[in-house]
């Protein structure tokens, strides 16, 4: 059972917290005495579980029982509780009192945290050190809860899709690791003696009223496909454990988590029906499911998802900040010969994701003075020594390869490398897919082996990811974020073929699908680069594809600035604020690490496939009928809510991108998103742009014109399926230079324009112009006052006369040359033929 509304009654004894679901059909009450003192706290919930007849009862019943106190006092509504925190004297209680909605998952919400209160739990609140109390709560309200946290009532939003489906479970369990407010969720309820996996359990029972807070980042934006609409949803999860500011928090701890630590999730989904299944198909033996009143259900094939991971180098090392430098120099603190720590590390990596692990290490590998070169070679031993002991089918692919280097040699294709990387990762991990091909698919490769004999496989059932790429740099910001974004467009290509969307898993930089993944990856990394380091990214993907913004040079040298005051005048408030948040006293030293050999440092269960298919199989289908019916919370139907209003109907979308507007369709303009959109001026030189091609490429009679179709031209079918190049490419100015070439409509008026000048030179000069001529006839025909104009003709000697002076120029204008001028200024041409007879 899902609660998403909650009412808080309070008076001098008790808070009393009433939860409902969405329908108002079903409600719980939670009672927390205020009368405690000290380091108790007695929380009371109530297992039965109330009508909204029920519930009313209870409530008028507890108003009379606590007249004597006050009452119930006043209801206070607010959208969840965070958790429990206690500085030096009494409890208090987190309550999440503002949300906005971010994301829409198969009709569960995904939230957004804009308001949090915190109320003191004992109405008597007696603190002894009120400046100590004061100072830890200040220090604990660093931890800002109304920036990058969220959360949802109905999905597991600490877990993956491909989990969350495949593995239901009877009670509502979450993954600890990315719950930042676990130590809230937990304290309050614990003691000295609970075990671990009895702290978890009691925590899991507490979380149908404790909301577990994700930090990270989601983001969402829809892709409308002639119709068809695509949800493409971003999520990063940052993990509670060796978190910390950027040189305060670096390499591995002995548990093995490493710092920066961020699972990402590319969710890809189409919206034929709101939730994460389908009605299944009426047969007349099959009406209902296992004697319930509703109908069976089946999975909904339109969901799909990618992990990625990012995470600091799993060696010991750090970074002193005493000295004033940009850079600190980079020290490895202990060598460990057997790389326990890093044997830790890659051991749950495999029992969470299973095999392979690619790993893409970006650092650098040149340097003048040995910086991050020094990790490179340690890092390279940890893999070769962790991996010889693996068996051969499951080692870990090591990928090293120094980006910036490559950025720098302007002669290398830095994405184009990344996307092989990416493909190659993608066909050994796969992704996870809720169902089978489409049948088109099916139909398609027929045609294929009828006419070519190519055979190629139909997959009739779903596809799960087993494997994840670790991708780092020294930070794991930009080239990290970069790699990621890359990884990402990749996956996004299979994702929407595995849809039916695409006929083709390449998509084309430059789009509009593309580029709204773009800018989805790069707040996705300005989110995460803020949190770790205090300063957005300061490369981003345009500077590896060397599209650089004109004030990009600008806007780095500020990052810089920022992320080196941050680091050095920030970073330590920070890192204290972020401690006292998770419960973590102090850093601490583990003196006996438990290890199971050196030789068998991973447990060969963890080396199996993390998610098998027919277990998957079978997990997505119990799902679907026992915990498919949460997306209710998407419809209110006794709700009036405007279009406007409606996250939807507002959500990003690629018809909101310039061009997409009913005043700006352009009838070549082809309405696919995933053909390129080279933007240009709206109203470009079309003119001098002309002009300046042609003197550049010589006089357009001497050459050959050759036409460029432009990008928005209706496409031919011989065409169709070639990709048209980059037009921002080297190799495609480099052509275009090599053979210069004009437009015809462009050629046309320039040769025109020239026209028009070269009858003007080789006009005679003993003359007027015909049009001259008639003019001037005509001033002589009405100065004589003749009623017929051909009556006074014009004599030779007087049209050339005017034809000297149209030449020359008014004679009032003084036209020096050599010292003489050409025509008496004394003569007056306008007084001569004011005198004509």
């Amino acid at each position: 059972m899902s609660f998403n509304k909650f009412i808080l009654y309070e008076n001098k004894l008790r808070f009393y917290i009433v939860v409902s679901n969405a329908a108002d059909s079903r409600h719980k009450i939670i009672k927390i005495d205020r009368t405690t003192q000290g380091e108790e706290l007695n929380v009371v919930e109530d297992d039965a579980t109330y009508s909204g007849k029920q519930m009313t009862a209870m409530l008028k019943m507890l108003e009379d029982g606590n007249k004597g106190n006050g009452g119930l006092g006043r209801p206070r509504m607010f959208f969840g509780v965070a958790g429990f925190i206690r500085f030096t004297a009494g409890w208090y209680v987190v309550l999440i009192a503002r949300r906005c909605p971010v994301a829409l998952l198969g009709g569960h919400y995904i939230y957004h945290t804009e308001e949090i209160d915190i109320l003191p739990v004992s109405s008597s609140h007696k603190v002894d050190k009120p400046a100590e109390e004061q100072r830890l709560m200040n220090i604990w309200k660093q931890v800002d809860l109304t920036k990058n946290f969220y959360f949802s009532y109905s999905y597991d939003l600490t877990s993956t899709l491909q989990h969350n489906l495949t593995r239901p479970n009877a009670r509502r369990m979450f993954n600890d690791r990315f719950a930042w407010n676990y130590h809230m969720m937990t304290r309050a309820f614990q003691d000295a003696s609970m075990s671990d996996s009895e702290r978890e359990r009691d925590a899991n029972l507490k979380s149908q009223w404790i909301i577990p807070l994700v930090h990270g980042h989601v983001d969402q934006a829809k892709l409308t496909v002639l119709g068809r609409v695509i949800f493409i949803t971003l999520i990063a999860r940052r993990s509670r454990h060796h978190a910390g500011a950027r040189y305060l928090k670096r390499g591995v701890n002995d548990e093995g988590n490493v710092a920066n630590e961020v699972e990402t999730e590319q969710i890809v989904s189409e919206t034929l029906t709101t939730p994460f299944y389908y009605p299944a198909p009426h047969s007349p033996g099959e009406t209902e499911d296992k004697g319930t009143c509703r109908p069976a259900r089946r999975p909904s094939p339109n969901f799909t998802s990618y992990v990625q991971y990012r995470g600091s180098i799993p060696i010991y090392w750090t970074q002193e900040t005493n000295a004033m430098v940009p850079k600190p120099p980079i020290e490895i603190s202990v060598m460990d010969p057997f790389y326990t720590a890093a044997s830790k590390h890659f051991d749950d990596l495999f029992a969470r994701y299973g095999a392979p692990i690619t790993i893409l290490n970006l650092i650098k590998q040149r340097e003048p003075q040995p910086r991050e070169s020094k990790l490179l070679e340690e890092y390279t031993n940890c893999v070769r020594y962790l991996n010889q002991f693996l068996p051969t089918a499951k080692r870990m692919v090591y990928r090293a390869w120094d980006m910036s280097h490559a950025y720098k040699q302007k002669t290398q294709d830095v994405i184009g490398y990344l996307e092989d990387i990416a493909e190659e990762s993608i066909m050994m991990t796969g992704f996870f897919h809720s169902g089978a091909e489409p049948y088109s698919h099916f139909v398609r490769n027929e045609i294929e082996y009828q006419t070519t004999g190519t055979y190629i496989p139909w997959r009739s059932r779903m596809l799960l990811q087993n494997g994840i790429c670790r991708t780092n740099c020294v930070d794991c910001l930009d080239r990290t974020n970069a790699a990621q974004f890359v990884f990402g467009k990749r996956a996004l290509g299979h994702q929407l073929y595995a849809l039916g969307v695409v006929d083709s898993p390449n998509l084309a930089f430059d789009s509009d699908a593309v580029n709204m993944l773009t800018e989805m990856y790069h707040d996705h990394g300005d989110t995460l680069a803020m949190q770790y380091t205090g300063s957005a990214l300061v490369n981003r993907v345009e500077t590896y594809r060397r599209m650089p913004h004109w004030n990009s040079h600008s806007r780095d040298i500020i990052e810089n600035f920022r992320r080196f005051y941050a680091n050095s005048l920030l970073d330590a408030d920070k890192q204290a604020a972020i401690n006292l948040f998770l419960g973590i006293a102090a850093d601490r030293t583990v003196t006996h690490v438990q290890r199971g050999g050196y030789r068998s440092w991973f447990r060969k269960e963890h080396l199996e496939p993390a998610y098998d298919l027919d277990e998957c199989e079978r997990g997505i289908q119990q799902f679907m009928q026992e915990r498919g019916d949460f997306w209710v919370e998407y419809y209110r139907p006794l709700l009036f809510t405007s279009l406007g209003k409606h996250f939807v109907y507002s959500m990003n979308s690629t018809l909101k991108l310039p061009g997409k507007n009913a005043h700006d369709v352009d009838p070549y303009r082809n309405p696919s998103p995933f053909m390129p959109r080279h933007t240009a001026a709206l109203h470009p030189p079309r003119l001098m742009d002309g002009v300046r091609r042609w003197i550049s490429s010589g006089s357009p009679t001497s050459r050959k014109s050759t036409h460029i179709e432009p990008w928005n031209a209706p496409q031919s079918k011989a065409s169709k399926t070639e990709l048209k190049p980059d037009r921002t490419s080297t190799e495609f100015i480099a052509a275009a230079l090599l053979d210069p070439s004009v437009p015809p409509e462009e050629a046309a008026e320039y040769g025109a324009y020239v026209a028009q000048c070269t009858q003007l030179s080789r006009a005679p000069h003993e003359s007027a112009a015909r049009k001259d001529q008639r003019t001037y006839d005509a001033a002589v025909a009405l100065a004589a006052s003749a009623a017929d104009p051909d009556a006074a003709p014009a004599r030779d000697r007087d049209v050339d006369t005017y034809a000297l002076y149209v030449e020359r120029g008014r004679p009032f204008v003084s036209d020096v040359v050599a010292g003489k001028e050409r025509l008496p200024v004394a003569f007056d041409y306008e007084k001569w033929l004011g005198g004509v007879a």
